[in-house]
């Protein structure tokens, strides 16, 4: 009986400390991002110290897209041709990233987002960890960073 009651309140703990994800927080997610971890569905992790490229969102009104971009030693960064259609959905609880572009349609859950994280998992249960990325200026001549 007691390890049951143990059980209940540790669900509910968990339970509660889930991130209700709101409209307005989804203008969080314009910006550049830069793929942090992938974390699998038994668990095992693949961090990335570095990425040569980053994805940069552009959200409005719950449509926009995402570009993949490479950043540059002075602190620019090179978009390339490659970015997808997204649209944000919400269905009850759950936000879902829907991207499309001219060869498919994929889905993400969003899990959480904030000003400098955010996490996504796709269908085969795979997460993705962003941090908000900012520009690498190598060259330390004193000019801001754009």
């Amino acid at each position: 009986m007691k390890n049951t009651f143990i059980v209940l309140v540790l669900s509910l703990l968990f339970v509660s400390c889930k991130q209700e994800i709101k409209p307005d927080d989804m203008a969080k997610l314009n910006g550049y991002w830069e793929i942090e971890k992938v974390v699998f569905e038994k668990g095992e992790e693949k961090e990335y110290k570095m990425n040569e490229t980053f994805d940069f969102f552009q959200i409005k009104n719950n449509k926009g897209v995402r570009t993949k971009v490479m950043p540059q030693f002075d602190g620019t960064f090179l978009t390339t041709d490659t970015f997808e259609n997204v649209s944000v959905r919400f269905a009850g609880e759950k936000v879902f990233l829907d991207y499309k572009t001219d060869y498919a349609k994929w889905s993400e859950e969003v899990i959480s987002i904030s000003d400098e994280k955010f996490v996504t998992k796709n269908p085969q249960k795979i997460e993705y960890h962003y941090k908000k990325a900012a520009p690498i200026n190598l060259l330390n001549d004193g000019e801001k960073t754009k």
